[in-house]
């Protein structure tokens, strides 16, 4: 495959903006007119309320006057003089609003009650108890806003939905991982366990808070209900790894590391190749009987031991030599011209790889995002979720700290003189948006 320049290729700095697809002129996705207020810090919870954003939805980011742990944190860009969006921060925070409120003091405590009044949801991610200190806890809430939805993300969940022995500990993506079950069945080997590269830890509880949310607003559009939806990032995690629990339930049998490998579909594999990895699978006999004349072992499709899946799961070990020893004589380049529209395959991909995807460029999976202070566009990944009426994507970077807390205060002062005098409040989706 083509591989992307790299600064070990003697460039200065790779930027790919010039690849990427532009940002969206402004909001546009279904989510328009829903309000979420946005208390959470580090990942689960921003990766979470980027989701919404993406999809269209009003995010105001509420910052301590110190800021997000990550936002200060870089990378940075050699032309970012700002330094005030961090590579972390910027990817999971961008279509937001950004304002700052000290919520140690009594007045921003009172700012962020006049904001949820004007919300449609709430999301935070602090350990339990903490908004109970603040008197910001979900009942006091509920009871001056009925129709809010107030999402929570822990380690072990919240109280309110069952008391975990756990439920006061901290937690970060390695100890979900670890104690939901994902660690224990992801290594090269038996006896070697590591940790999912991407903080899956984090980054799957937030999706399915994403999804628990979306749930409570239609229940309490529908109802005028609101209500708390919890999500713990141990409990996830456990979902997440469901074959390791109905194995265990089926036979007693203990998941346990396997390396790139499947151990019920055989070929299902990543294969070294002459200049790289390359990921085929042939579990069924129609993939199988097109693999085996692609490498020139027409004999293998009948063959009693690699006839079907599960003869080829009894005789692995042959089955992987062929198609390791096929693989290594070729170029990932042309194996998948070879494989590529008959049988599943796919070359293993890094960071630069992405960058020269004809599929991403395609489908505009990659953005350029404008920077602050004349800084050069930064590129991230696009919203997947994709619509034909309502498209969703990327329309405004990351928030520096406090941007835009003026605006919105302004915004709910006038709101608020506005309904005191009887007008009716216009709906957010036609606030004018004039972009990052």
């Amino acid at each position: 495959m083509t591989r992307a320049s790299t600064p070990e290729d003697g460039r200065d700095h790779l930027t790919g903006h010039e690849r990427a697809a532009p940002m969206r002129p402004g909001p546009t996705g279904p989510l328009r007119g829903v309000r979420v207020i946005d208390l959470t810090r580090a990942v689960s919870g921003p990766f979470c309320t980027m989701i919404l954003a993406d999809l269209g939805a009003e995010v105001i980011k509420v910052e301590p006057p110190s800021g997000d742990l990550p936002r200060f944190s870089g990378p940075f860009t050699k032309d970012d003089t700002t330094r005030g969006i961090g590579g972390l921060f910027g990817s999971i925070n961008r279509n937001k609003l950004g304002i700052v409120l000290d919520l140690t003091t009594p007045a921003d405590r009172e700012r962020l009650l006049r904001l949820t009044d004007t919300a449609d949801v709430l999301v935070e991610n602090y350990r339990a108890g903490v908004m109970e200190r603040w008197g910001l806890q979900y009942e006091a809430l509920h009871e001056r806003n009925p129709g809010l939805v107030y999402a929570s993300i822990r380690g072990f969940g919240d109280p309110r939905t069952g008391r975990s022995p756990y439920v006061d500990w901290p937690a970060y993506d390695i100890v979900a991982q670890a104690m939901g079950g994902l660690i224990s069945m992801t290594g090269p080997s038996e006896g070697e366990t590591v940790r999912v590269g991407p903080t899956i830890g984090d980054l799957y509880p937030a999706t399915l808070s994403a999804i628990g949310i979306l749930a409570a607003v239609i229940h309490a559009r529908a109802t005028g209900e609101g209500q708390m939806v919890d999500v713990a990032m141990v409990d996830s995690i456990v979902s997440l790894c469901e074959t390791a629990v109905y194995r265990y339930s089926y036979t007693g049998a203990v998941s346990r590391p396997t390396g790139n490998g499947h151990p019920q579909l055989v070929p299902f594999d990543v294969y070294p190749t002459k200049d790289g990895e390359c990921a085929i699978a042939a579990p069924t006999d129609n993939h199988w009987k097109l693999l085996c004349e692609a490498m020139g072992r027409p004999e293998l499709v009948d063959d009693e031991r690699t006839r079907t899946n599960g003869d080829r799961v009894a005789n692995a070990r042959l089955v992987q030599s062929a198609v390791r020893r096929w693989a290594a004589e070729r170029t990932t380049g042309e194996i998948v011209g070879e494989l590529g529209g008959r049988v599943p395959v796919g070359p293993v991909n890094d960071a630069a790889d992405l960058f020269a995807d004809p599929h991403l460029r395609a489908r505009d999976m990659l953005v350029a995002v404008d920077q602050p202070a004349g800084a050069r566009p930064v590129v991230l990944p696009n919203c997947p979720i994709r619509f034909t009426a309502t498209p969703s994507g990327v329309y405004r970077r990351s928030p520096l700290l406090g941007e835009h807390t003026a605006e919105v205060l302004a915004r709910l002062d006038a709101d608020a003189g506005a309904a005191d005098s009887g007008l009716r409040n216009p709906p957010p989706e036609t606030v004018r948006d004039d972009g990052p």
